[in-house]
């Protein structure tokens, strides 16, 4: 018991150790346990023979030495070959018998094959071929049978090691083609990453929009209802008709941008009555909605439309819809009271969008414009306090390649200027 517990002890810590080693150190544990057992059984075939072998100890010698070169195959196949063919030449011309397989120079052939580069292989052949025929033209090998077996030996370790080479070739590539189609499936998550960030940052614009654009008009014509309320009820029934429609409006636009984001999927297989209708897509062609909707809510705004419009892409078409309907927007916020103008150009093969107001006139006969209201937190007319609707436009912009300027009009009151390619 003591003795198997030992045993056991000792292969524990063996197995420990051959784990700890590199790949290349057991490689050369591999191949010099091989060429030790190997060694050993070259020299348990000759000495049944030692009395005819004059003198032993050298063919003794010749047979153990010629397996020991296999400890280092891998590391110099060429080397290995020649250290393990020499020593059994000089057996071959001592005209020694009964000598073994030589199954370690085979090994050593097979190596090369395997592992040497194409002149080396080559080069390999001829000089076995050279060192197998001295062997076989010295007495004591019968022809042509033995040329047959060293032939045979030689040549299934030569096809072996090609095979194995192959192989390795093939697994390589396997892994180099994996490796690419990993490579590429990560670069197109995150090409779909990127562009599903693109994509949300896009809708988040659009719901902006459409949500800041048409409560805004709703809270202001709300707050006008109730000052309208109980002197004036045709006025603030008309002012309720007003954001009645508003909302239907919002909800119109939603409903499209929604049904775009569901696709065609969200609604297979329902009856045509049954799918949300969507609206036409914003664009400049609808600007007179725009310019009626805050015009109705006490915005007077002018339009004025210079050059041929032309043919303008959809993306510069809705940037610059939607410039318009923030602009107005804030100016409907900020500075109520005010009045804006709107004035489209179509020149240079740009499209430039500008929207200015007037400033909202104060107790003190000064004007107090939207960059007033929205650098000072809470609007005065709708009660909503600063958003997006400046950083919106500048993506907008920025996204379709144009310019921006932002800031107070030396006539008084703000201005939103952006220019915009068409080609």
């Amino acid at each position: 018991m003591v003795a198997e517990a030992r045993g056991h002890a000792l292969a524990a810590r063996a197995a420990a150790w051959y784990s700890a080693l590199s790949p290349r150190r057991r490689e050369i544990v591999q191949d010099s346990a091989l060429a030790l057992g190997l060694a050993v059984l070259n020299l348990c075939s000759v000495l049944l023979y030692q009395s005819q072998l004059h003198p032993a100890w050298l063919a003794m010698f010749l047979v153990t030495v010629q397996c020991l070169p296999l400890a280092f195959r891998r590391i110099n196949p060429v080397l290995a070959l020649v250290c393990s063919g020499l020593p059994r030449n000089v057996y071959d011309h001592l005209q020694f018998p009964y000598a073994p397989l030589p199954l370690a120079t085979a090994i050593c052939i097979a190596t090369v094959a395997d592992r040497s580069r194409p002149w080396l292989r080559w080069l390999t052949v001829a000089g076995v071929l050279i060192g197998g025929a001295y062997s076989q033209a010295q007495p004591g090998h019968p022809q042509p049978y033995s040329a047959a077996v060293q032939l045979f030996i030689f040549g299934t370790a030569w096809t072996i090691g090609i095979l194995n080479r192959k192989r390795r070739q093939y697994i390589a590539t396997v892994a180099q083609r994996a490796e690419r189609a990993e490579a590429e499936l990560d670069a197109v998550a995150a090409q779909a990453a990127s562009a599903a960030v693109t994509e949300r940052v896009r809708i988040a614009r659009e719901l902006h929009d459409v949500v800041a654009h048409h409560v805004s008009l709703m809270a202001v014509q709300a707050e006008a209802t109730g000052a309208l309320l109980p002197d004036r009820p045709e006025a603030a029934a008309k002012s309720a008709d007003l954001i009645a429609s508003t909302a239907r409006q919002a909800m119109g636009e939603l409903r499209r941008l929604l049904g775009v984001l569901r696709g065609p999927s969200a609604s297979a297989g329902k009856d045509l009555s049954e799918r949300p209708g969507l609206t036409p897509a914003a664009s400049l062609s609808r600007l007179d909605e725009v310019l009626d909707a805050v015009r109705a809510a006490g915005l007077p705004v002018t339009l004025m439309v210079d050059g041929d419009p032309g043919a303008v892409p959809a993306g510069i078409d809705l940037t610059a819809y939607r410039i318009v309907q923030e602009a107005l927007t804030n100016t409907l916020r900020h500075a109520p009271g005010s009045q804006a103008c709107v004035r489209i150009s179509y020149s240079g093969g740009a499209l430039t969008v500008r929207v200015s107001d007037s400033g909202q006139p104060d107790g003190d006969g000064r004007a107090r414009s939207a960059a007033g209201g929205a650098a000072g937190g809470a609007a005065d007319g709708a009660g909503v306090g600063p958003g997006y609707g400046l950083a919106g436009i500048a993506e907008r912009v920025a996204s379709c390649g144009g310019s921006l300027t932002v800031g107070p009009d030396p006539a008084g009151g703000f201005a939103v200027t952006a220019r915009l390619p068409v080609r």
